[in-house]
C-alpha cells in the first residue's frame, strides 16, 4: 500500500549551538535515511518543499504497522509533525467509480 507522508513544523532555532545539534542529530541522518530508503524502492518519489521547514514522499509499505515502524526509525521522526494518508489506486477507485455509473444508469 502506498502512503503520503508529511512532515512539517520543524523547529526554527536561532542558537548556533541549538542549530548545530539538530542538523548534526536529526536532519542530515534524517535526509540520509530517507535517501536510503528511497534506494532501497520503500520511498517511491519525494523531497523537500522550496524554502519549508518540511519533507512530502510517497512510501510503499505492507501495512500500517510497518509504516509505523519504518516512520519511528527516521532520525526526524522527532522534530516534525507528521501527516499520514494511505492512498488509493487509480485502478481500485475507478472500479468502484464504474461500478457506480452502472448502478446510476440502471436506475
Amino acid at each position: 500500500m502506498n502512503y503520503l507522508v508529511i512532515g512539517s513544523g520543524g523547529p526554527a532555532l536561532t542558537v548556533p549551538e541549538d542549530m548545530i545539534e539538530l542538523l548534526e542529530d536529526y536532519i542530515l541522518p534524517g535526509f540520509e535515511a530517507l535517501k536510503k530508503l528511497q534506494l532501497e524502492n520503500k520511498i517511491l518519489a519525494g523531497g523537500v518543499p522550496v524554502s519549508e521547514r518540511a519533507v512530502a514522499f510517497i512510501i510503499d509499505a505492507a501495512s500500517n504497522e510497518e509504516l509505523d515502524q519504518i516512520m519511528r526509525a527516521l532520525p526526524l521522526w522527532p522534530v516534525l509533525e507528521w501527516q499520514v494518508t494511505p492512498l488509493q489506486s487509480f485502478e481500485g477507485r475507478a472500479f468502484h467509480e464504474r461500478r457506480m455509473l452502472q448502478q446510476l444508469k440502471r436506475g
